[in-house]
Protein backbone atom coordinates (compact mmCIF):
# COMPACT_ATOMS: atom_id res chain seq x y z
CA UNK A 1 0.00 0.00 0.00
CA UNK A 2 1.10 3.50 -0.88
CA UNK A 3 0.82 6.56 0.93
CA UNK A 4 -0.88 8.25 -2.05
CA UNK A 5 -4.26 10.21 -1.26
CA UNK A 6 -7.18 9.29 -2.80
CA UNK A 7 -8.92 11.87 -5.03
CA UNK A 8 -11.59 12.93 -2.14
CA UNK A 9 -8.71 13.42 0.38
CA UNK A 10 -6.32 15.45 -2.42
CA UNK A 11 -9.54 17.40 -2.58
CA UNK A 12 -10.23 18.24 0.49
CA UNK A 13 -6.26 18.96 0.98
CA UNK A 14 -6.84 21.80 -1.92
CA UNK A 15 -10.16 23.22 -0.74
CA UNK A 16 -8.36 23.38 2.51
CA UNK A 17 -5.48 24.92 1.30
CA UNK A 18 -7.28 27.33 -0.54
CA UNK A 19 -9.34 28.26 2.37
CA UNK A 20 -6.16 29.32 4.38
CA UNK A 21 -4.26 31.47 1.63
CA UNK A 22 -7.00 34.00 2.10
CA UNK A 23 -8.32 33.36 5.78
CA UNK A 24 -4.71 31.63 7.24
CA UNK A 25 -5.77 32.27 11.11
CA UNK A 26 -9.22 31.12 11.21
CA UNK A 27 -7.35 27.23 9.99
CA UNK A 28 -8.58 24.82 13.50
CA UNK A 29 -5.75 23.19 15.68
CA UNK A 30 -6.60 20.12 13.10
CA UNK A 31 -6.43 21.75 10.09
CA UNK A 32 -2.81 23.34 9.91
CA UNK A 33 -1.69 19.86 11.45
CA UNK A 34 -3.43 18.30 8.43
CA UNK A 35 -1.68 20.59 6.33
CA UNK A 36 2.03 20.47 7.54
CA UNK A 37 2.10 17.06 7.89
CA UNK A 38 1.01 16.82 3.80
CA UNK A 39 3.73 18.94 3.05
CA UNK A 40 6.53 17.86 5.73
CA UNK A 41 6.48 14.17 3.86
CA UNK A 42 8.13 16.11 0.58
CA UNK A 43 11.62 17.40 0.30
CA UNK A 44 11.22 20.82 0.05
CA UNK A 45 13.36 23.33 1.89
CA UNK A 46 11.84 26.10 3.39
CA UNK A 47 7.88 24.49 3.12
CA UNK A 48 9.23 21.39 5.09
CA UNK A 49 11.29 23.51 7.48
CA UNK A 50 7.90 25.34 8.54
CA UNK A 51 5.93 22.03 8.37
CA UNK A 52 8.36 20.83 10.85
CA UNK A 53 7.50 23.81 13.40
CA UNK A 54 3.63 23.69 12.52
CA UNK A 55 3.23 19.94 13.51
CA UNK A 56 5.12 20.55 17.05
CA UNK A 57 2.93 24.13 18.04
CA UNK A 58 0.20 24.92 15.01
CA UNK A 59 -0.56 28.12 16.76
CA UNK A 60 2.66 29.33 16.89
CA UNK A 61 2.90 29.36 12.89
CA UNK A 62 2.72 32.99 11.50
CA UNK A 63 -0.35 33.98 9.04
CA UNK A 64 2.68 34.33 6.40
CA UNK A 65 3.76 30.80 6.85
CA UNK A 66 0.31 29.00 7.21
CA UNK A 67 0.06 30.93 3.08
CA UNK A 68 3.31 29.50 2.17
CA UNK A 69 2.16 26.17 3.13
CA UNK A 70 -1.07 26.15 1.56
CA UNK A 71 1.09 27.96 -1.26
CA UNK A 72 3.18 25.04 -1.74
CA UNK A 73 -0.01 22.37 -1.75
CA UNK A 74 -1.88 24.91 -4.18
CA UNK A 75 1.03 24.58 -6.57
CA UNK A 76 1.19 20.53 -6.37
CA UNK A 77 -2.31 21.03 -8.73
CA UNK A 78 -0.89 23.00 -11.22
CA UNK A 79 2.21 20.16 -11.88
CA UNK A 80 0.27 16.77 -11.87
Amino acid sequence: MTDSHTPSATEHLQKLAARGQHEPKLLTREEVTMLAAHVGKEHAGVEKEIAKKAEHNPEGVTADELRTLCKHILGEKKVR
